[in-house]
């Protein structure tokens, strides 16, 4: 066999997990999945292949849960319960209605201000076309609700069949709060109603405080500072308080997983005492990427891994194959080519590419975002049962 060859790259596989449940032994319940299907599907662990988890599972294990009664008083008890302006959610159920309700129990009036013609993420209020022909200019008109139904009537979301200003406003007001419900773009614009205000952007979240509070709003939360520390024995998430947060029941919402560093680490300690070998350990949530048909940006989650093993820390070190195949060895072909290829690979130095040539087109992503959006795509969001996912030969390149 001294000619041996492998023949695959990168595989990505679902581990099949037990339903996990409040206090689990996450670590070991991981370990012996990953252990007991490499057993029963015939694959051996490698050096540096990445373990998986997602981000639900351990923040279930973890019992970081919060109630809408949780979330009010923390928001009664930070923005004064009166009238809180809520700027700049995304269009979701899952997401944030259940945090809606919340905030509207936590206040006297919510007044709403959209983004529009679509969230943060991606999710459209009204099509850009409707816009143009309406002769609305987006990043200064403000409209109100009248204004908006008079100029674009009613609009269903593409995939799940809601109206959302109808069904949020519906939510506050079956909370026991008014609700006033504006559209507008540009932050300052909510000190119109209020100088209460929740900023539930996800990834401009500290422009938008900055910006409210160089405007001289009075309180100016984002939902990272909402559950940021527990309440009436609640969890908690210390770091990005609701971002990350996902519908639990009708009345509770699992919050993104506390502190999980050591969780990764237990992980790679076991899988080395059992095989000896040093796998890589992260927790992702969503991915990131976009979706070209229905222009929804996936990363819900303030981030897409909320901890890694050291060993995940940077971006990919890459030549584009190619480049070098179409410019600097047009000439070559077969084992010369495949030698002079393998050179250049060898000959990386782990330094920095950026700046050569031969590495343009290879994205410039940290690791964790781009073996997280793998995952997510290989675990899915529905009914795989796999929330553990193993890759192997993702650090592999041609020469090995």
């Amino acid at each position: 066999m001294a000619n041996y060859e492998r023949r695959v790259g990168t595989v990505s596989r679902g581990i099949r997990c037990p339903i996990i449940r409040e206090g689990d032994d996450l670590a070991a319940i991981v370990t012996d999945s990953v252990l007991e299907a490499a057993e029963f599907e015939g694959f051996e662990l490698r050096d540096r292949d990445v373990i998986s988890i997602t981000e639900s599972i351990v923040a279930r294990a973890q019992g970081n849960y919060a109630s809408v009664d949780d979330i009010a008083a923390d928001v009664k008890a930070k923005l004064g319960g009166g009238t809180v302006g809520v700027i700049f959610p995304i269009l979701s159920r899952n997401r944030f209605a259940i945090c809606l309700r919340g905030i509207a129990k936590g206040a006297k009036k919510v007044v709403l201000m959209l983004s529009y013609p679509s969230d943060e993420v991606g999710n459209e209020l009204v099509s850009l076309d409707k816009i143009d022909a309406a002769g609305i200019n987006p990043y200064s008109d403000v409209l109100s609700l009248e204004r908006y139904r008079e100029l674009f009537g009613e609009n269903k979301h593409e995939f799940t069949g809601v109206d959302y200003v109808e069904y949020y406003g519906n939510l506050v007001k079956e909370c026991g709060a008014e609700v006033e419900i504006v559209f507008a773009n540009q932050a300052k614009t909510i000190l119109d109603y209020t100088d209460c205000i929740i900023n539930c952007d996800i990834h401009s979240r500290a422009r938008t405080k900055r910006i409210l509070k160089a405007a001289g709003a009075k309180v100016v939360c984002g939902l990272d500072d909402i559950m940021n520390a527990p309440v009436n024995g609640s969890g908690c998430n210390e770091k990005y308080g609701l971002l990350g947060s996902n519908k639990s029941t009708e009345d509770m919402v699992k919050l993104f997983p506390r502190e999980c560093k050591d969780l990764v680490l237990d992980i790679q300690k076991r899988v080395l005492e059992a095989t000896g070998k040093h796998v890589e350990v992260m927790v992702y949530g969503d991915g990131a990427f976009k979706d070209p048909q229905g222009k929804i940006w996936e990363l819900a989650d303030p981030v897409v891994s909320p901890a890694f093993t050291d060993g995940l820390v940077g971006t990919p070190n890459e030549l584009k194959l190619k480049y070098l195949a179409d410019n600097d060895f047009k000439d070559l072909s077969g084992e010369a080519l495949k030698e002079a290829i393998s050179n250049s690979i060898k000959a990386k130095d782990g330094s920095s590419l950026v700046g050569n040539m031969a590495a343009q087109g290879t994205t410039p992503r940290q690791l964790t975002d781009l073996i997280g959006s793998l995952c997510d795509l290989t675990s899915g969001s529905g009914d795989k049962g796999t929330p553990v996912v193993l890759v192997q030969g993702y650090f592999d390149n041609y020469t090995n």
